[in-house]
């Protein structure tokens, strides 16, 4: 048994058969008869009317109480009823042979044809036709929503004499707002009022939407029942269409409550569904004619015709919105730059087609927000709840913190959500937010119903005062449209297409870019199978002249550099040509030092592409070292001239020219470095080359295709090789502990024995930052040399640590931007691998001071 003495709700108002009560109002009589025209059923009150008792009346034929033009008419409305709604009427029928005319109505209720009569207002002379008329033509006047729905009250108060005439619209929750009004002077307002979803039961509803207008007379009249009141089957008429069908009792009790003794309404239907009620009271009984009721009806099926095409007109222009954003949007598309393609980019324009305070986007990717929004965190919990909770299509609520709890606590920020899901597993979401406001809603008397006791058991009643009582309500935004969800629609299937489009775009670069990567790195391959082919041709060429295992380690090491030095100064100019009078100069300051000033340099400027470069490093570097050791700059008078030129071809014609030194000789046997020169230009370049071994010093000439140079255009002239700092002093070593931070085994290796040869006393080894932390706290070393790239680390927090202790340091890289370090390590000294002792040296004299 229910609880009766908590809270109680508004259910049994709904579940009470207003369509079934068994009786009409007393204007008028109701006849029920089959197919064949026998009499099933009759009011009460038939004998009044037709002057045939109902129970006598029962088996009777219906042409029998009729005149033969009343059957006839009744019979043609009959077959011009179409739907299972149809009521169809006739106007002054004479029943009976000399006796009033009647207003009549037909219509079906199951196997049955009901006929409902009301004498004939013969002293009312509206012609309905031109009354409607008139009253649509002023409707067209007004020039705004609210104008025409005002309009449409003072029509019908004009037509019916009602006292009060108001327009009622439904809210999203079912409840409704005064939204116009008409009324006599002595009446209060109910403009702006809020009525609860209660107040109108959901049966009631369902009437209101089947019929278009329902008129109460006097709430104080006796019902009229139809007898029998049950069939043959126990079941009760159905009186869903008739125009007379009697009152509920609580309906009658609210009206009372309210002080109306008469009411009626007319039903405005949007697309076949209660938008709202024309509604209109009356203090006193009043009786509203048929035919006036009949104009009234017309009258609101044109009104609501007029609504839809406003709203149709409003859709349109949505419709056009909609359609300008997609333009926009496939636009913006196509002339984003690669890679940068993403509906986050899209959020600013998107905000404009749903109003919102904010915007945001949950997808794989990440998340994006604009405007007033949950947080990133706060929009993680969201994404959850609509996983459970939306069906993959689009939704929304104006009370999120109902539904989702946490959300309660940024109602400020984000009350009302609008989701529009982008893609199924895992789904992406498009979130419009909006912020929560404290309303207040002043509804008509408190809303709540009191509970009573009747024959049937606890009822609710209706409340007993409508004077405006207001309730304040948080948590709540701005509740979502219809117009905004047929939007959301529109814009969801207009996002799945740039969702394709971006995911089709995606998958295009995805393959470009695996393409592209494929070929660098067999690009890389290539190179790296020719550094090392090269590199071992330079090992195993140089062991057949060198006598001693430190000569061949110089040897080899010396044309290793300068392979490094060609590759270092090709990728800082991101493998692109590079001039030739910087090649010069580096091979001069490497191996001359202060003898680079007789290093004399003339031509224009010259640009080699990257495949000359690393051979014309080689062959530099054997004509530098031959020059220092044995030929004119291995004294202090001599000198080396080297000028190049621009042939007619477009080729370069390079001569390297000495004099000054001591008389030459030409070599007894060829060795690998007379080979380079010899040959290298030749056979790698398609060029020439010629060596001489004049007296007074070597001359050589190397003629490089043109397809190996350019011109540098603007270029300065070549300048002398800078004078580097004296070279270190033999005496310089270091002392005390070194720290060498190196991931690659071989490469610390040769690091450590460099280190150890120049006077370190112990030489710390660490492959990652944690070992070098650690061992900067057990030992604090005088000095030390860092490796920038560990693999899948740096080496900045070992370099943060040496300079909190004040401790100096090198750092050593393969890498030649300098991008790559951060701003508070741009200072610090870098020595450039491989490096040679002679470099290391330098290095660190240059830093220690």
């Amino acid at each position: 048994m229910p609880d009766l003495t908590g809270a109680v709700d508004l259910t049994n108002c709904d579940r009470e058969p207003i369509h079934l009560l068994g009786g009409i109002q007393p204007t008028g009589f109701l006849v029920a008869t089959s197919a064949d025209w026998l009499i099933q059923r009759a009011s009460a009150n038939l004998a009044a009317h037709l002057g045939l008792d109902p129970e006598a009346a029962r088996g009777e034929s219906l042409a029998g109480l009729l005149t033969r033009e009343a059957m006839h008419q009744i019979g043609g409305r009959l077959h011009l009823l179409r739907g299972v709604d149809a009521v169809e009427r006739l106007f002054g029928v004479p029943l009976r042979e000399g006796g009033p005319p009647y207003d009549l109505a037909v219509h079906q209720s199951g196997p049955l044809i009901v006929v409902e009569g009301e004498p004939s207002d013969l002293q009312d002379a509206l012609e309905a036709g031109t009354t409607v008329r008139g009253m649509i033509a002023r409707l067209h006047h007004a020039d705004s929503f609210e104008a025409l729905c005002r309009e449409a009250v003072r029509q019908i108060r004009g037509l019916t004499g009602f006292h009060r005439v108001m327009l009622y619209r439904f809210d999203h929750d079912g409840a409704g707002e005064v939204i116009a009004e008409s009324a006599a002077s002595f009446l209060s307002s109910f403009m702006g009022l809020h009525f609860p979803a209660s107040d109108i039961p959901r049966q009631a509803r369902r009437l209101y939407e089947r019929n278009w207008l329902r008129l109460i007379g006097d709430t104080e009249a006796p019902s009229v029942p139809v007898l029998p009141l049950l069939d043959s089957r126990g079941a009760p008429l159905d009186l869903s269409l008739s125009l007379l069908r009697s009152v509920s009792p609580i309906h009658v009790e609210y009206l009372r409550n309210m002080g109306v003794r008469a009411s009626m309404s007319v039903s405005v239907l949007r697309k076949g569904r209660l938008w709202g009620l024309i509604a209109c009271h009356h203090n006193e009984p009043l009786r509203v004619p048929f035919e006036r009721r009949t104009a009234a009806e017309l009258f609101g099926q044109i009104f609501s015709l007029l609504l839809e095409s406003c709203e149709r007109e409003q859709d349109q222009a949505r419709d056009a919105q909609a359609n300008a954003m997609h333009q926009r949007l496939m636009a913006a598309l196509g002339a984003m730059r690669p890679g940068s393609r993403s509906l986050a980019e899209f959020l600013e324009p998107l905000s404009e087609v749903i109003p919102c305070d904010g915007i945001g986007l949950w997808s794989a990717d990440g998340t994006a927000l604009r405007g007033h929004t949950p947080t990133a965190e706060e929009l993680v919990g969201i994404a959850r709840f609509l996983h459970r909770s939306a069906s993959g299509s689009v939704w929304s609520t104006h009370q999120l913190g109902e539904l989702h709890p946490p959300a309660r606590d940024y109602a400020h920020r984000a009350s009302g959500l609008l989701a529009i899901p982008l893609s199924r597993a895992p789904r992406d979401y498009l979130m419009f937010f909006r912020r929560g406001v404290t309303q207040s809603v002043t509804w008509a008397g408190e809303p709540a119903k009191t509970m009573s006791y009747g024959p049937n058991g606890p009822r609710l009643s209706p409340r007993k005062s409508f004077a405006a009582w207001r309730e304040s309500v948080e948590g709540h935004s701005q509740p979502w449209s219809e117009s905004d969800l047929t939007m959301a629609e529109r814009l969801r299937v207009t996002l799945l297409e740039v969702v394709l489009q971006l995911t089709d775009l995606a998958e295009r670069e995805r393959k470009v870019a695996q393409e592209r990567q494929e070929i660098l790195i067999a690009e890389l391959n290539h190179r790296v199978r020719n550094i090392l082919g090269l590199i071992r041709g330079l090992v195993g060429q140089s062991r057949s002249y060198a006598s001693t295992v430190d000569e061949f380690a110089a040897m080899v090491g010396g044309r290793i550099q300068a392979l490094a030095r060609a590759h270092d100064q090709i990728t800082t100019d991101r493998w692109q040509p590079a001039p030739l009078a910087e090649l010069i100069q580096a091979e001069a300051e490497a191996y001359l030092q202060e003898k680079s000033e007789r290093l004399h340099l003339r031509g224009p400027g010259v640009l080699l592409q990257p495949a000359a470069y690393t051979t014309l490093a080689l062959v530099m570097h054997e004509l530098v070292t031959n020059a220092a050791k044995y030929g004119a700059l291995c004294d202090r008078h001599g000198e080396v001239d080297v000028c190049w030129d621009f042939t007619p071809c477009g080729g370069l014609e390079l001569l390297w020219r000495e004099r000054g030194g001591p008389p030459v000789r030409p070599p007894r046997r060829q060795g690998f470095g007379t080979t380079i020169l010899e040959r290298a230009v030749p056979h790698d370049l398609g060029g020439e080359a010629d060596l001489r071994y004049r007296l007074e010093g070597i001359e050589a000439r190397f003629l490089l295709p043109a397809d190996c140079v350019q011109r540098a255009e603007g270029a300065p002239p070549p300048a002398a090789p800078a004078r580097p700092a004296r070279e270190p002093a033999a005496e310089f070593t270091l002392s005390g502990r070194v720290l060498l931070v190196e991931d690659n085994l071989l490469i610390a290796m040769d690091a450590e024995d460099q280190l150890r040869r120049l006077g370190a006393a112990e030489v710390d080894v660490a492959a990652g930052v944690q070992t070098a932390l650690r061992l900067l706290e057990q030992a604090p070393p005088a000095f030390a040399l860092l490796d920038v790239n560990l693999g899948r680390e740096s080496s900045f927090p070992v370099a943060d640590a040496l300079l909190a202790r004040g401790i100096p340091f090198l750092f050593a890289t393969g890498y030649g931007e300098a991008d790559a370090f951060p701003d508070r390590l741009r200072g610090v000294a870098v020595i450039s691998k491989p490096y040679s002792s002679t470099e290391l040296r330098a290095a660190l004299q240059a830093r220690l001071g």
